[in-house]
């Protein structure tokens, strides 16, 4: 470092010295020499979980200063001095992830941000989850995709992502924590907000917009694109025209009627690979027992995750969106339909460990449904969300089956307790699922059991289906302009236009494309 009383380390802590400051210091002492005494300041950078062979321990990056200068502060405000002066305006479609920080971004570059939202604010929107979690009524335009936050408020807020643009990175974590965050997301490794503190933290956002002169619309809904010798010139909304030259698209991976209607404007689009599968779940003591080496859990340790992949039957095969101590959820953005995800609470202690098993798809999949054209991808997915709809029963209850039966090809008589509220029933899932696609569950499964211990146990359930891992769909832009390839002003943005996976990757992407509208509006083409 080019400052020589500025040390930057890395030690490794057992999990009950983690909490104590002492201990840290004489780790510090034993790796570097250096006297306690000396340390005038100290603070963690990163810290991680190494949980490769027994003892499990913390991985620490240690910052400690020798001298009576204090440490720049972690967390550096993006948002709460910004003033600007706004004499232009872009249109926003969508208000998740990638829609807010767009829209912050425009406000950065003295550009009006006018956000246009189908779902409602996130006080409203609870009244609908509670719906579909109770009764299993589903709003189309309001429900645990659509809203207020995007399907990221309850989707619990993992914001680890493998984003070189570390920069960017920083901005997003240091805005969330801005807007009510704790700090803890700047030093983990795999920041975690939870579900119980997102809505604050989005509602707190929403208001920076609004104060610095943005506009944001619920309730309305985009119903038409205005287009003049291939350059945007407005749209149409359920609450009428409104006219501009610049639309961030960010109506992330399940607005289908917004796929349909590009593809009615002869809008290009193109279908793309994506992953379907199930959503499985187990007690979360297996997992922590497995994965810390344990019998019983070290209660400083937090429950434990894991992250899988292999090659099976010929297909990638993955576990996707972990969720230690969490609940699966009903994520359908439609009646007739069953699509399952999960979510964890900041503290992540509920008693059951869920992830996504998904298999990666492409057109040799979905060729029985080639006449759709640029659509066959996700008529493919909304296939196997009907078939396990009417598996269920109908009212949302999800078609299970335990994993011993699945890969035995067996219906199971019998189910283990499960975390998801609508409830489900006992279903052969290999009559759900595509059969490449169930081929390589099994074959993943009987891999993964030998990974983790207790894996394929009696209660290890399959909940299908895990289809909205990543929009069937790219909407394709300009490498270095990122507007559509045929239509200036249109910027296709985030997850739904195939472009981001995850809250931070897409909040990346949202502020990629305010920058291009600015530098436009800037520096002009002659």
């Amino acid at each position: 470092m080019s400052n020589s009383n500025l040390h930057l380390l890395e030690i490794l802590v057992l999990p009950e010295q983690i909490e104590n400051e002492l201990d840290i210091l004489n780790s510090i002492k034993s790796k570097t020499g250096i006297c306690i005494e000396d340390i005038k300041e100290w603070r963690i950078i990163k810290k991680s979980i190494d949980a490769r062979k027994s003892p499990v321990k913390f991985r620490l990056e240690v910052e400690i200063n020798l001298n009576d200068i204090p440490f720049e502060p972690i967390h550096k405000p993006v948002y709460s001095n910004l003033q600007p002066t706004l004499n232009q305006h872009a249109i926003v479609v969508g208000f998740g992830p990638a829609g807010m920080f767009a829209a912050l971004e425009l406000l950065k570059c003295g550009i009006k941000p006018i956000v246009i939202e189908r779902g409602k604010n996130v006080r409203e929107r609870r009244r609908d989850l509670a719906k579909i979690n109770k009764e299993g009524i589903v709003n189309p335009d309001s429900n645990y995709c659509f809203g207020e936050g995007g399907a990221g408020t309850y989707s619990d807020g993992k914001l680890y992502t493998r984003s070189s643009k570390r920069g960017s990175v920083e901005d997003v974590l240091n805005t969330f924590v801005e807007h009510g965050a704790a700090e803890d997301i700047l030093i983990n490794t795999r920041p975690h907000i939870g579900t119980n503190k997102l809505p604050g933290i989005v509602e707190s956002i929403r208001e920076t917009i609004q104060k610095l002169g943005g506009e944001i619309i619920f309730d309305c809904k985009l119903t038409d694109i205005h287009i003049h010798d291939n350059k945007i010139k407005g749209i149409e909304t359920s609450n009428g025209f409104m006219q501009t030259e610049n639309i961030i698209l960010a109506t992330g991976h399940s607005a289908r009627d917004i796929y349909e209607l590009l593809e009615k404007k002869n809008i290009l689009i193109e279908a793309k690979p994506f992953a379907l599968g199930v959503r499985i779940e187990h007690p979360q003591e297996i997992i922590d027992k497995a994965q810390y080496h344990c019998d019983t859990k070290n209660p400083n340790l937090p429950p434990a995750y894991y992250s899988l992949v292999t090659q099976a039957a010929g297909k990638g095969v993955f576990s996707f969106c972990m969720c230690p101590g969490g609940i699966i959820a009903p994520a359908a953005t439609a009646p007739g339909e069953i699509v399952v995800n999960g979510w964890s609470p900041s503290k992540r202690n509920g008693k059951f460990a869920n992830s996504g098993l998904v298999v990666s798809v492409d057109e040799n999949d979905w060729k029985d449904w080639q006449h759709k054209g640029n659509l066959s991808a996700l008529y493919f997915q909304k296939e196997v969300e009907t078939k396990a709809y009417l598996a269920g029963g109908g009212n949302l209850v999800a078609p299970a089956q335990k994993i011993k039966d699945f890969i035995r090809n067996k219906e199971s008589s019998s189910l283990p307790e499960c975390s998801y509220i609508p409830g489900i029933s006992s279903a052969n899932l290999h009559q759900i699922l595509p059969a490449k696609v169930r081929k390589s569950l099994q074959e993943g499964l009987i891999y993964f059991s030998k990974k983790i211990k207790g894996f394929d146990s009696d209660d290890g359930i399959m909940l299908a289906t895990e289809s909205r891992t990543s929009s069937p769909i790219r909407i394709p832009r300009d490498k270095e302009t990122l507007e559509h390839t045929e239509i200036t002003g249109l910027y296709p943005c985030g997850e739904g236009a195939g472009y981001a996976g995850g809250i931070v990757s897409a909040a990346i992407d949202g502020i990629r494309c305010a920058k291009e509208i600015a530098q436009k509006k800037t520096n002009p083409k002659v």
